[in-house]
């Protein structure tokens, strides 16, 4: 794997190391050896996966509370995303800064997003997988997240958004949080 550090401190891109030949190719999509090397989280203890049917779907911005912040490794399986990490850690230098990445099925690229940071996606194509992987259980009394179109984060998405949840067009506005 090719670690690739993001603008965002202590995020990263990672590219998979491909060893090809006339069958296709073989990757390792994760080692705790080489996670560990960059001092990196290296214990998951969940696995998620989400499927937007139709391009332009949008997910987040989400994120967990302490005690349950969570540290995220994600991936497209199928399909394209437009995936979205903003810093929310008080006192950061990138504090409120965003760093948007296209992970796909293709390039095979995953993004590492450490706590404090919250994350959301938009589809590129219609049936889009992410897999993420979490080093923390799911706490829903702990859940926050941020409007995707909050004029304090300046977000360009790619695309007009064609699905949201209910839930996340009610998140509140960052001045109002």
């Amino acid at each position: 794997m090719i670690f690739q550090e993001t603008p965002l401190s202590g995020a990263y891109l990672i590219e998979l190391e491909r060893r090809g030949d006339d069958r296709g190719f073989f990757a390792r999509t994760f080692c705790a050896q080489e996670f560990a090397a960059q001092d990196l989280v290296t214990n998951f203890v969940q696995g998620n996966m989400s499927l937007s049917r139709d391009a332009g779907t949008l997910r987040g911005l989400h994120f967990q509370h302490a005690p349950a912040q969570e540290t995220k490794l994600i991936r497209c399986v199928a399909g394209a995303l437009f995936d979205v990490i903003v810093d929310i850690r008080p006192g950061s230098k990138t504090y409120l800064q965003s760093f948007s990445a296209e992970l796909s099925a293709q390039n095979g690229l995953a993004m590492y997003v450490p706590k404090g940071f919250a994350h959301g996606f938009q589809t590129l194509q219609p049936d889009s997988v992410a897999s993420y992987m979490v080093d923390e259980y799911y706490s829903p009394q702990d859940e926050g997240g941020f409007r995707y179109d909050d004029p304090a984060l300046s977000i360009m998405w790619p695309h007009e958004v064609t699905e949201i949840s209910a839930k996340d067009t009610s998140w509140p506005l960052i001045e109002n949080d």
